[in-house]
């Protein structure tokens, strides 16, 4: 079970390292999103 488990949890925190490496899309995301705001 402990051992699913942290295959569970580093399965989860690959997508987070992929975000991590892409700051870029989500500085743009957040600019977008002012801009409707206003």
């Amino acid at each position: 079970m402990a051992m699913k488990k942290a295959a569970k949890k580093k399965a989860a925190a690959k997508p987070a390292k992929k975000a991590a490496k892409k700051p870029a899309k989500k500085t743009v995301k957040k600019k977008a999103a002012k801009k409707t705001k206003k």
